[in-house]
C-alpha cells in the first residue's frame, strides 16, 4: 500500500468539495480547481471524518504510481484554494527591472528589448521591488495562484528567460536560490 495514497486528506471548514464520478472539485476562498482523476483510482468523500480517500483498483505497477500522485494532487488543490501558493524571484544585475504592462510582464534583463511573457488568467503577478538597485539589491516580483502547477510553471518560465549566470551571478533567480559562482580566466603572464 502506497503510504501516501492509504492517508486521508482532510478538507477544512473553509473549502467546500465535491466528488462527482472522476472530477474532483475544490472551492474555497482563494478561488475554484476541478481535476478530473485516472480511472485506476477511485475517490470517496468520508463525511463523518471530513476527509477524502483515495483507493486503488488492484495492484498493478501503474495503479500503485497513480495511487499517491492522485492523492497529492487532490491535497495541493486543497491548500491552494484555502491558502493559496505564491513563487518569489528576483532579478539580479544592474538596470534590470521588472514591470507589468496590462496582462504581460515585461523583463528588462540585459537584451536589447524587454522580455514578455503573458500572464496566465489563474496567476497573479505582484511586484516587490520593480529595479535592481546594483549588484546586492535585486528586483523583486511573486507569482500568486491557487493552482500549484500553474504558479510553479509560470515561475519556470520566468527564470528561463534570463537564467542566473555563474560568473557575476546577473539573471533571474528564485528567492533563497544560491548560485554557484566559478572563477573566471586568470592570465598567466603574457608569454608570447
Amino acid at each position: 500500500m502506497s503510504r501516501i495514497g492509504k492517508k486521508p486528506i482532510p478538507v477544512p471548514d473553509s473549502v467546500k468539495v465535491s466528488v462527482s464520478g472522476r472530477e474532483v472539485t475544490a472551492e474555497g476562498p482563494k478561488g475554484k480547481l476541478s481535476w478530473t482523476h485516472h480511472e485506476l483510482v477511485s475517490v470517496r468523500m468520508d463525511e463523518g471524518d471530513k476527509c477524502l480517500i483515495v483507493d486503488r483498483a488492484d495492484d498493478q505497477r501503474l495503479s500503485r504510481s497513480l495511487h499517491g500522485t492522485t492523492r497529492s494532487l487532490i491535497a495541493n488543490m486543497i491548500e491552494g484554494v484555502k491558502n493559496g501558493y505564491r513563487r518569489d524571484l528576483e532579478l539580479y544585475g544592474v538596470g534590470y527591472s521588472a514591470s507589468i504592462q496590462g496582462k504581460a510582464l515585461h523583463l528588462m534583463c540585459g537584451f536589447a528589448n524587454a522580455v514578455v511573457l503573458t500572464i496566465p488568467d489563474d496567476v497573479t503577478v505582484e511586484i516587490t521591488t520593480p529595479q535592481a538597485r546594483g549588484d546586492t539589491e535585486p528586483a523583486r516580483f511573486g507569482i500568486i495562484g491557487c493552482d500549484k502547477q500553474a504558479v510553479g510553471e509560470f515561475a519556470a518560465e520566468c527564470r528561463s528567460a534570463r537564467k542566473a549566470e555563474p560568473y557575476k551571478g546577473k539573471g533571474l533567480r528564485y528567492a533563497g536560490e544560491r548560485i554557484t559562482r566559478k572563477v573566471g580566466k586568470a592570465f598567466a603572464g603574457g608569454a608570447a
